[in-house]
């Protein structure tokens, strides 16, 4: 590891504390960064807590309970409020008003040397105070989704770092110059290998298997699911049923040999080592778990989505032919695994798939985490 002589430090604005994409993606970046700079000091700040302290509980509950008790409302909430006229920029006054002094207290506090937006709020904020010529701090945006809203700061954000060629030219029209565009794909954690390692026996998998995500939609959401299995042993399920112990417990208390319950995954290299072991992924079009799919190449199967960012996050995956999206699947005769397999025979299919990862990967222009240390080194200006 090279020898740095100033410690630098860097600030990773997600939102919000409970468990995301976007603090997934903060976590990774900075475990990366340190591991390539001796002396650099990396510190996640939520913006909400740090201005409203305690409240950001309260509206993190709310956030949650909204989402499920009015999916649609909030789907039509969320279209209209910032991907309603995409390509015209847009004043969030009331963001402004609530946000931007601790913005400015913050960084007088920390004095950072490098700040990395997960979250479109903090970017928001950051470019207001860059456009009033206040701060002259390098900023980072790292897109969490596969598309890039209005709420993201653009006008004078340093750098970008994108997920699909597609958010890279909706940056090029809003004027952003190429040189400050790094299409790195959704950042992932080191561990997530992007080599295909050879299966262990210590594992017993059926002639196909496949690791179904999405445990925390809940008990009702893979009820349907398994209704919706034949159980023929054709194919082997693991259910990743996270920290949903209800959940858990109900798929063990099946003793269905067919489905096969995991408790939360923590560890990244525990988590890369699944992935090795299945042929394909079922789940919903979460950020991080489709861009560990993409790298690790393997068949991407959507089953539900979240109202909002995944609605568009599958529009947009769909568009670019780098998933399956199985439409109404609870609506079909046959079972789940005939649809599965429909698909998974299906040679011309699957080459179509693998080619438009294959495009998808020949785009990438490099590792996150060392084009940021470049920076923060000053040989990226």
């Amino acid at each position: 590891m090279p020898a740095y002589e100033d410690k630098k430090t860097v600030l990773f604005l997600p939102f919000l504390k409970i468990s995301s994409g976007h603090h997934e993606v903060a976590n990774s970046l900075m475990e990366g960064l340190k591991n390539r700079l001796n002396e650099v000091n990396c510190e996640k700040i939520d913006i909400l807590s740090y201005s409203y302290g305690k409240t950001e509980a309260l509206i993190s509950y709310a956030y949650l309970k909204f989402i499920h008790a009015l999916p649609k409302f909030y789907s039509s909430l969320y279209h209209s409020s910032v991907y309603k006229n995409i390509d015209k920029d847009k004043r969030f006054r009331l963001y402004e008003t609530l946000f931007l002094r601790y913005m400015r207290k913050l960084i007088a506090e920390k004095k950072p040397d490098m700040i990395v937006c997960t979250h479109a709020l903090p970017s928001y904020m950051l470019s207001r105070l860059k456009v009033f010529g206040e701060i002259s701090i390098p900023v980072i945006n790292v897109y969490t989704d596969y598309f890039i809203h209005q709420f993201w700061g653009i006008q004078q954000i340093d750098y970008h770092f994108v997920p699909t060629a597609e958010a890279k030219n909706f940056l090029l029209k809003k004027g952003t110059r190429n040189d400050q565009i790094f299409m790195t794909g959704i950042p992932i954690h080191a561990d997530i290998s992007k080599k295909q390692l050879q299966r262990e026996d210590n594992i017993a998998v059926s002639p196909l298997s496949i690791l179904i995500c999405g445990g925390n939609l809940g008990v009702g959401a893979m009820d349907k699911l398994i209704k919706k299995m034949d159980g023929n042993r054709t194919i082997q399920f693991y259910v990743l049923c996270g920290k949903n112990r209800k959940l858990y417990h109900k798929l063990h208390n099946l003793h269905a040999r067919h489905i096969i319950p995991l408790n939360y995954i923590k560890c990244r290299k525990k988590m890369n080592e699944l992935y090795e072991r299945v042929d394909a992924i079922l789940t919903k079009p979460g950020g991080v778990t489709i861009s560990e799919c993409l790298f690790k190449r393997k068949p991407i199967f959507i089953y539900h989505t979240l109202p909002g960012q995944e609605e568009i996050n599958l529009h947009q995956l769909n568009k670019l032919g780098m998933v399956l999206h199985l439409k109404d699947w609870n609506k079909q005769s046959i079972s789940l695994e005939e649809q599965l397999l429909a698909i998974l025979q299906d040679q011309q299919r699957l080459q179509v798939f693998q080619d438009q990862l294959s495009k998808y990967h020949n785009n990438l222009t490099g590792d996150p985490a060392q084009i940021m240390a470049e920076i923060l080194k000053g040989k990226i200006i």
